[in-house]
């Protein structure tokens, strides 16, 4: 064998020693993961069935919490709220009359009535008084003072029944049990203008949250049935990044801890907090983004942005996943 041939041998011999030491020695590569954005949107509907008269939002639009996104027709409601209201002040103006007293006049007469009574009674009082003062002297006879007798328990008696007669002009009409029953029809009325009220309320629909409107799902003239869709909205605490890691990090990763996410397009900076570790192993998606993943058992996690840095994902988007040091 030449010398050639021999420093050959020598140089591959070194280069691979060289190459093994590197190997052995170079720095770990960073951890990252590859996920995607994920949401939840929330479809927003009518809570009672009905023809939708306008739509107020477009695909794209951000709206604020509360704001109008859509009304439905509602003269039936608006009839059946100014009936129910028409029923409440003929049930308030009927408990009015039932605790008010007699007219004015009627307890003047009843006094009058009682008054003139009262004459009578001493009267009368006077007559029996003077019989009985007279029957042992002969100048009166037993059978007058008799009648006199009669004649003033008469006159007591209409004295007591047009004292009862005025005191149930000056109180309440109806009876305790009558105002009682009418309290508790006023009552139900007053119900049924609430519920009308609401009802009349709900064909004017906002939005539950702030976000962006993601899609339209109905337009003016149709008919809606009760919780069908009309707006799709997607506020930005409902975004998420869902990835998968492998089974021997898991042990590295906990509920609460941050992590820092990368995309294309985006803004340096963005995190998000694991909020979900499945407790179920599967095996690798068929689809994943990472070639260099060879690990065949992972592990769902999903980590939840803040809204500042969720509306800087659109769902469906490829994301880097990689830790942070928790103090």
């Amino acid at each position: 064998m030449t010398r050639r041939v021999w420093l050959a041998v020598v140089l591959l011999i070194a280069a691979g020693g060289g190459g093994m030491w590197w190997w052995s020695h170079r720095a770990a590569p960073p951890i990252m993961w590859q996920g995607y954005a994920e949401a939840d949107f929330v479809k927003v509907g009518p809570t009672q069935p009905g023809l939708l008269t306008a739509v107020n939002v477009a695909r794209g639009d951000t709206v604020a919490a509360d704001a109008l996104l859509f009304t439905q027709d509602d003269a039936a409601d608006r009839a059946a709220r100014d009936q129910a209201r028409q029923q409440l002040a003929q049930a308030e103006q009927q408990l009015a009359n039932l605790q008010q007293a007699a007219k004015p006049t009627e307890i003047q007469q009843a006094e009058a009535n009682l008054a003139d009574a009262n004459a009578t009674l001493v009267r009368v009082a006077a007559d029996l008084n003077r019989g009985e003062f007279l029957v042992p002297k002969g100048y009166a006879t037993k059978q007058s003072v008799d009648q006199s007798r009669a004649d003033y328990r008469s006159a007591q008696a209409k004295v007591e029944g047009l004292t009862a007669a005025l005191a149930q002009a000056r109180g309440p009409m109806g009876r305790e049990g009558e105002i009682q029953a009418q309290r508790a029809t006023v009552q139900a009325f007053r119900a049924a203008v609430d519920m009308a009220e609401w009802r009349l309320a709900q064909r004017r629909v906002g939005a539950p949250a702030g976000g962006r409107v993601a899609d339209v799902l109905a337009r003016p003239g149709e008919t809606m049935a009760s919780g069908q869709g009309v707006v799709s909205l997607l506020p930005p605490e409902n975004i998420f990044v869902r990835f998968f890691v492998p089974e021997p990090l898991l042990g590295t990763l906990h509920q609460g801890d941050p992590v820092a996410l990368a995309c294309d397009g985006c803004p340096a900076g963005l995190s998000a907090t694991i909020s979900f570790i499945s407790p179920h192993a599967e095996f690798t998606p068929p689809l994943i983004y990472s070639e260099s993943s060879k690990a065949k058992l992972v592990f769902l996690v999903e980590a939840t942005p803040p809204p500042e840095h969720a509306i800087q994902l659109n769902p469906g988007l490829p994301v880097e996943v990689r830790p942070q040091a928790t103090r």
